[in-house]
């Protein structure tokens, strides 16, 4: 990819799933990485990953849904490499299937506060520092449920759907100003998703089946690097005329 290396990435929920292979294919193109996530000890699995391979990578803890928490993610990485250059705001939760009659309030409220407040306080970090660099490239993730409505993920499908229009709305107001705002939208990833429950704080990793939601052209689940392979196009020099997109990386079910 044309204009990754040397520059600086920082990927959010970088310890696990899409996030780590985010984190990896960035450091494979030469970027120094910073990889942000809640959970310490996965976070740090990804930066010993990459290093073993020869390249350069950060650790930070960070509660995405905690603007400071956010802040202090950028600030490592300007402190560490210099630059902030990249971002792929990943980390996400999803906190169960049920009618939207049935969603518990506080699911509603915990997974929202990850999920569509987390890219905002993300967006807000990084577009400061980017505009005022110069420019940058941001990739945020949605889901192919924030493109079609999906039955008994309405809390999920409803945050989705506003990292699409966030997306959007981020790319138009910073068009002028160098930096451009894209997404992806997963479809089935052969990945868990790392669940973070309201409470006391304790985080629950919970493995969904994900038979039932698989309806693929291509037959088969993706692989995480795939979705990695399409965050570093949008971040690279080859999409330099894309922005306010969001693309799916479905294998075919947006276009069914």
């Amino acid at each position: 990819m044309n204009g990754l290396d040397g520059k600086t990435a920082v990927v959010t929920g970088g310890g696990s799933g899409i996030g780590r292979a985010s984190a990896k294919r960035f450091a494979d193109e030469g970027a120094n990485v910073v990889v942000a996530d809640i959970d310490a000890e996965t976070g740090r699995e990804t930066v010993d990953l990459i290093e073993d391979a020869g390249s350069n990578a950060t650790f930070v803890d960070v509660d995405v849904s905690d603007l400071e928490s956010v802040e202090r993610m950028v600030d490592v990485a300007l402190d560490a490499y210099g630059s902030l250059d990249f971002a792929h705001n990943n980390a996400g939760i999803l906190t169960g299937f049920a009618d939207v009659a049935d969603i518990d309030a506080d699911d509603w409220d915990a997974l929202l506060e990850v999920n569509l407040k987390g890219i905002w306080t993300c967006l807000k970090a990084e577009l400061a520092v980017m505009a005022e660099r110069g420019g940058g490239a941001i990739v945020n993730t949605a889901s192919e449920s924030g493109l079609v409505g999906m039955g008994g993920l309405a809390s999920y499908s409803a945050s989705k759907h506003g990292v699409v229009g966030l997306t959007k709305t981020v790319a138009l107001e910073y068009a002028t100003r160098g930096v451009r705002v894209n997404a992806i939208a997963p479809g089935p990833t052969n990945t868990n998703i790392q669940s973070r429950m309201s409470g006391d704080g304790d985080p629950s990793s919970m493995e969904f089946d994900t038979s039932a939601m698989i309806d693929v052209p291509m037959d088969r689940i993706a692989e995480p690097e795939e979705m990695a392979g399409a965050v570093a196009f949008l971040c690279s020099d080859d999409a330099s005329y894309i922005t306010g997109h969001t693309l799916p990386v479905d294998g075919g079910q947006a276009a069914d």
